[in-house]
């Protein structure tokens, strides 16, 4: 099925590159774009980031760059390169703030690095994995408040631990 939707992907694409009007530089920046996508849902990161880092180098529309950088992000995030990963996702945020996805990403690093803190029994490790969850929640809130019937176990999580406001 993966393959089916993969193919059909590519050829309206292909479609799309040919009728809309568009410059070559955005055609190309695009064409580079689609090959990120590619080599990254077969996990060829490298490849994929070469491609994510040309198409940048051309494309000059800001809401275009935002979905690259958030890519770009993912990849670093999927590779253990948190520090890397959340600068692009707020690159990404800061050309296009209505990307719950890179919000909850975000989120996602700040919990998971919580949970490493949380494990130490020192003071300082326990006061620093509270201030951690507090910033994955102000992250999680903001996706949750862009894409409200997405994300349940993040608001599950808010409820639980007292961390969703009244207007959430």
């Amino acid at each position: 099925m993966g393959n089916f939707i993969d193919k059909t992907f590519t050829v309206i694409a292909d479609i799309l590159l040919k009728v809309l009007p568009a410059s070559k530089k955005e055609k190309q920046a695009f064409s580079y774009y689609r090959a990120g996508m590619a080599a990254q849902t077969k996990g060829r990161y490298s490849e994929a980031l070469e491609n994510y880092y040309e198409a940048l180098s051309l494309e000059e529309d800001p809401y275009d760059r935002s979905y690259t950088l958030y890519n770009i992000g993912l990849i670093y995030g999927n590779t253990g390169r948190y520090t890397q990963s959340l600068e692009f996702y707020h690159q990404a945020l800061g050309l296009n703030p209505n990307l719950p996805q890179a919000l909850y990403n975000i989120g996602v690093i700040y919990h998971m690095q919580a949970t490493r803190a949380e494990s130490f029994t020192e003071e300082e490790y326990i006061t620093l994995a509270e201030k951690l969850f507090d910033k994955a929640a102000e992250y999680w809130r903001q996706a949750l408040k862009l894409a409200p019937d997405n994300y349940a176990g993040v608001r599950n999580w808010l409820k639980i631990t007292g961390r969703l406001e009244d207007s959430d």
